[in-house]
Formats: C-alpha cells, sequence, structure tokens
C-alpha cells in the first residue's frame, strides 16, 4: 500500500495527543465531508497514541455494528500497520485486535452501537480510550456508557462522523460544547485528502443534492427543508417513451387501508430503471375500501404477465403479505424500512440519473411536488402526507437497488419457490 503524504489536517489529527500545545485536551472531534480521509489518519493516530501512552491497555473501537468498522476502519487500517512492521493478531470470534510493537502491545475491543440495547455489551469493562467511528448513528445511552469506561488516568475519546442535522445530540452535546468539554474540534473537506484527484472530487459532487449536498460535501450541520428531493428534474427524468426489452422486472408497493395503496412497476434496462406504470388507489377518495384480494388483482394486471423478480412490500402489510404467497406467483421480499438511509439513497440514484419514470405514472410525479420535510421539527422527518408513491419508491430503492451480494445470492436461490425473502 502507498500513500501520499498526510495533509495538514490529517497530520493534525493524527499526531494531537503529542503536541504540546494540544496534548491537554481530553478528547478530539473530527467531522465535515466524506472522504475527506478523517477516519483513516484518526485510527492511525488512535492505535500509535494507545501504544505510546497505555502499553499493556484495553481499548474499544466502536461503530454502528461490527461490519461498519471492519469496512471503515479495520479493512484500512491493518494493512498500514503491518507495513509499517507492528504485529497484528485478530481474534474475530472475540472482535478482539491485540496489536504490538517495540516490546509493548494493546487490546482493540470492537463494538457495535446499533440501539439502545447496544450499551449492555460494552457495560462493565474498564478502558483507556475509545475511537467513535460515525458517532452520530450510535444512540446516545450507548456512548455516554462507552465513555463511562473510560477511567484510567490520562484517557482519551475520540470522535469522527460526518454532519447530520443541527438538533441531534451529540452536535449539541459536544461540538457546540468542545471548549466545555476540552475537545479539539478539527473540520474536514475532501480538499484534506490528497489521495483524492480532482476528478473524482467532482464525481462526489455531482453524486449528491439538496441537504444531502450540504452534509456531505459541504460538511454542513443544516436543516431540512422544502421538498425532500429538489434534485428531481420532470425534463430529465421523465420519459413519453420506453425502451423496447428489459432485463429485470420489479415491483414496489406501500399497502394502505385507508390511507392509499402504491404500486409500482420497474424495469431495467442499461444500467437504469424505469418506471413503467403504477397501480395507485386511495380509498378517501374514490369512499370505498378494497380488500386484499382486490388489490391482488390489481398487482396482477399491474404485472401483466410480466417475468417479476419479486414485490417489495412494507413488513408491516403483513395480511397484504400473506394473500401475495397464498395465490404462489410472486415472490415477495420485505422492504427495508429505514427512513431516512432511504431517503438518502433515493437521492443518490437520482443524482447518479438512475432512475426513469414514464409520464402516465401521474400520482408519483405530482408526488415530488407535495412531498415535503416536516417544519420546525428537531430532526429529519418528512411529513407523513403524499407520500405513498415516495414510499413505494423507497422501498425499491433500499430493498431492490441496494442488495448486497448475500441478499442476491438468497434470491436466486429460492426464485423458483413463490417463497418470501
Amino acid at each position: 500500500m502507498t500513500f501520499r503524504p498526510f495533509s495538514p489536517r490529517q497530520r493534525q489529527s493524527l499526531r494531537w495527543w503529542c503536541d504540546p500545545k494540544l496534548m491537554a485536551y481530553d478528547a478530539i472531534i473530527c467531522d465535515g465531508a466524506v472522504r475527506s480521509g478523517k477516519t483513516l489518519s484518526m485510527s492511525i493516530g488512535f492505535v500509535l497514541w494507545a501504544l505510546a501512552r497505555h502499553p499493556g491497555g484495553s481499548f474499544a473501537i466502536c461503530g454502528k455494528t461490527i461490519t461498519s468498522i471492519e469496512r471503515n476502519v479495520v479493512t484500512p487500517l491493518l494493512p498500514v500497520l503491518r507495513q509499517a512492521g507492528f504485529g497484528i493478531r485478530e481474534q474475530r470470534a472475540r472482535h478482539l485486535l491485540e496489536v504490538s510493537a517495540c516490546g509493548r502491545n494493546c487490546r482493540f475491543y470492537l463494538f457495535g452501537g446499533k440501539d439502545e440495547g447496544s450499551a449492555a455489551l460494552i457495560q462493565g469493562m474498564t478502558l483507556d480510550g475509545v475511537l467513535f467511528d460515525e458517532v452520530v448513528l450510535m444512540p446516545r445511552s450507548f456512548v455516554e456508557q462507552a465513555i463511562a469506561r473510560c477511567s484510567g488516568a490520562d484517557a482519551k475519546l475520540w470522535f469522527n462522523c460526518n454532519p447530520e442535522h443541527p438538533y441531534h445530540w451529540f452536535y449539541r452535546e459536544w461540538i457546540c460544547k468542545a471548549q466545555e468539554k476540552r475537545a479539539l474540534y478539527l473540520h474536514f473537506t475532501m480538499d484534506d485528502n490528497p489521495s483524492l484527484s480532482e476528478s473524482v472530487k467532482a464525481r462526489y459532487r455531482r453524486m449528491y443534492g439538496g441537504v444531502f449536498y450540504d452534509r456531505f460535501i459541504l460538511g454542513k450541520w443544516t436543516v431540512t427543508e422544502g421538498v425532500v428531493y429538489p434534485m428531481f428534474d420532470r425534463e430529465q427524468m421523465v420519459v413519453t417513451e420506453l425502451p423496447e426489452h428489459f432485463e429485470r422486472y420489479v415491483i414496489s408497493c406501500d399497502y394502505g387501508t385507508v390511507n392509499p395503496t402504491s404500486m409500482g412497476l420497474w424495469g431495467l434496462c442499461d444500467g437504469v430503471w424505469y418506471r413503467i406504470r403504477e397501480y395507485y388507489y386511495a380509498a378517501r377518495r374514490e369512499g370505498i375500501s378494497r380488500t386484499d384480494e382486490e388489490h391482488y388483482a390489481g398487482l396482477v394486471a399491474l404485472a401483466g404477465g410480466l417475468p417479476i423478480d419479486c414485490v417489495v412490500v412494507d413488513p408491516s402489510a403483513a395480511s397484504f403479505i400473506a394473500c401475495i404467497l397464498s395465490h404462489r406467483q410472486f415472490r415477495v421480499c420485505k422492504a427495508d424500512n429505514d427512513v431516512l438511509t432511504g431517503i438518502r439513497q433515493v437521492s443518490d440514484v437520482l443524482m447518479q440519473g438512475r432512475l426513469r419514470f414514464h409520464v402516465s405514472c401521474e400520482d408519483i410525479l405530482r408526488e415530488f411536488t407535495e412531498y415535503c420535510w416536516k417544519e420546525n421539527s428537531p430532526g429529519d422527518t418528512p411529513r407523513k402526507e403524499h407520500d405513498h408513491a415516495m414510499d413505494d419508491m423507497r422501498y425499491f430503492v433500499t430493498t431492490a437497488m441496494h442488495r448486497t451480494p448475500e441478499m442476491q445470492f438468497a434470491a436466486l436461490s429460492i426464485r423458483r419457490t413463490g417463497g418470501e425473502m
């Protein structure tokens, strides 16, 4: 592995603990743009500090999940340490790394803080320091429990994150109070990563729009306001003619009884997914509700005899899922229903030009102009109105377009069974 020299900001995040002007700080906070190089420089500095100041000590590296820590921190870090002559012993079953150099060694435990119950995982330990990777994605209870474990002398805390909304507890309690908490605050931009070329930085700028551009590219803690998808461009994204042939078909569904039921038929052609046609039934508007069997008849009509890979459905729609499976015609995939992650992923694929909409899909085109963020909300909260086609599109993007290889393998293995995944 080869490196370009670290930027001044990276060197500061790596060496602050041994800088006479900065070593009195109890913590460091690095936030800012994606791909700004903050995670690697900070994680190298964390290991160097641990070995230099706390030989024989125990430390924690925390992320939202063990998988995310291994991907974001461990996988980039270990080749650097090995190339520099450090000894590494991995105990994957125990989620433990043992690092040694110059006759010194330290233990680094990996913890995932995905929900409120995660605090119990770290409770009772005694630590000399903690590195929190993407701290804004972890619940406050987990972070504060991990901080409470750092009872050793000269223990230090290391935080990094991309910005969220300015009502987030970490922004208010740590970034706004950095001086009070004796925390060194460093803000990163993509220009602080010398390994990024200008063309790569330009590509990242094209990938994001709206509030996500402000946060992930400019590194700002900004509020959400206005329409949720300001990057939607009717002239560029709405088509009057469809390709003659599609490689795959998927149907997405947001099910409602009193609220509308929205379903979209999607076809893949040359890396672009087209919303070919849709089914949208609003019980209040029509004055009568439909049964699950009547909605199923609408699903069959929407499919039109095409070979549908799967029907992606909100996991809370238990009765409709059961109805679909009882007919043994379509395979069901339960949708990933993380709203904010889904909105970000939809924003990404819109910016990348990977979604198109036929002009006949009037309800989703209408909702693009009406789906807005809730005003004066302490966080990122879209209004629960004009969101039914928006939800079925989000389910499609998060579940069909962002499948992991494991999900794809599972889908292929049960495709002929007509089962549920």
